[in-house]
């Protein structure tokens, strides 16, 4: 018998950064040495204070079925985040759990979409939103912040983009794949559009909050503007801050229905996250954060590094970004040119085919986070690594003809 996809699975493309990721380990086990850049993971491990909590937690037996949306101490844990962080105010009942960011977003749109509606997201996006929409019957409504605007949208682009058949806005700040914050000013025009249309319902996806650089200070935007509280989902979790990105956490506060809907989804999907990591992101959201300062130095240092070495290559220009672990590069100027092997450089899925044949770097075509032409660089990696892409991409470039 042959195999016969759904409708709804012919709508949704596979993980562009996890197949970068899964290429650059394929090359590496056949010996070449080829510097990965596509990995949207910290490399610093989870801190071992997070780690005892979990070896305590097997030791207590901690090791059965919990609520299927999260243990009442994570839950609890999570209201105490958001108050401290964000001067918002949740209760347990306002509070989900699931397997990772991507099932919390899964979850929130399941229990809301239907069929032709419409999502607005911000390009260049992580690459999950629009398949989510896409999988579920639902519209992704793709608005374009070009690097004129540091890669960040306008009210008036929000405007243009709201119809009748908007469900959603799902914005990430800082943001994944281009490290961009939207300032608490950013947040209060965006949300002046919100207001005039309560039928838009706002998921602010605030993963990478904990990584900011030269004083850029995070909010959220039912923080900026209270007005959208009852309208907002905030989602956040423990990979990337806590370097726990194995341990699949991910957590969101919201209106008590539309929790609800998405507790009912749980239950018929994943049913809850693993038990012992729900008790590790315990001691995570509960502990000592001392450890954030120096690891953001690190990044800090490693953003600044990587911003020259693009900036200094022929055709590349790359904005500074506020957060994350990210630099999203516009390569314009190396369209319609060739290497010395004679391939024409036409879109920015050949400048990274061209790259990783040719110098062994691994990056993630822009086209995937729906805006090229350009790429995407973790600098979640060691330093001397860093410094040796740096290299071979400013060779390539200035290889092109």
């Amino acid at each position: 018998m042959t195999f016969s996809a759904s409708a709804a699975l012919s709508r949704v493309k596979p993980s562009a950064t996890l197949a970068v990721t899964q290429k650059a380990k394929e090359l590496r086990a056949k010996g070449i040495d080829v510097i990965g850049l596509g990995a949207g993971e910290p490399d610093f491990d989870t801190p071992d204070h997070i780690k005892q909590a979990a070896v305590e937690a097997i030791a207590r037996g901690e090791t059965k079925y919990t609520a299927v949306d999260g243990i009442g101490e994570l839950k609890d844990a999570i209201v105490k985040k958001f108050r401290r962080d964000n001067d918002l105010e949740y209760t347990a009942a306002q509070v989900h759990i699931a397997p990772g960011g991507k099932p919390v977003i899964f979850n929130a749109l399941t229990a809301s979409l239907d069929a032709g509606d419409e999502v607005i997201i911000p390009a260049p996006y992580w690459v999950t939103y629009p398949e989510v929409v896409r999988l579920l019957g639902g519209e992704p409504v793709i608005v374009k912040a070009g690097i004129e605007n540091n890669f960040k949208i306008t009210p008036e682009q929000l405007e243009a983009a709201i119809t009748p058949k908007t469900k959603w806005f799902i914005l990430n700040s800082p943001s994944n794949p281009t490290g961009m914050g939207y300032s608490a000013d950013d947040l209060k025009a965006l949300a002046e559009v919100l207001l005039k249309h309560p039928h838009v319902w706002v998921m602010s996806d605030d993963m990478y909050e904990h990584i900011v650089y030269d004083g850029f200070e995070f909010a959220t935007i039912a923080q900026v503007e209270p007005r959208l509280y009852e309208r907002t989902l905030t989602m956040n979790g423990v990979s990337k801050a806590y370097s726990m990105t194995g341990w699949r956490i991910g957590y969101a506060a919201g209106p008590e229905p539309l929790i609800a809907g998405m507790r009912k989804v749980i239950s018929q999907t994943t049913s809850n996250a693993c038990s012992i990591s729900q008790w590790a992101a315990v001691a995570a959201l509960n502990g000592e954060h001392e450890f954030l300062k120096p690891r953001n130095e690190v990044f800090r240092r490693r953003r600044d590094f990587m911003l020259e070495g693009l900036n200094a290559a022929k055709g590349l220009a790359a904005p500074k970004p506020e957060g994350a672990f990210y630099v999203f590069a516009d390569c314009a100027g190396a369209m319609g040119k060739t290497t010395p092997s004679g391939t024409v450089i036409n879109s920015d899925t050949d400048f990274c085919a061209a790259l990783l044949e040719a110098e062994a770097v691994a990056v993630v075509p822009g086209i995937a986070f729906g805006m090229e032409p350009g790429f995407r660089v973790s600098y979640a990696t060691d330093d001397d690594s860093l410094r040796e892409a740096a290299t071979r991409i400013q060779r390539f470039c200035a290889s092109l003809r």
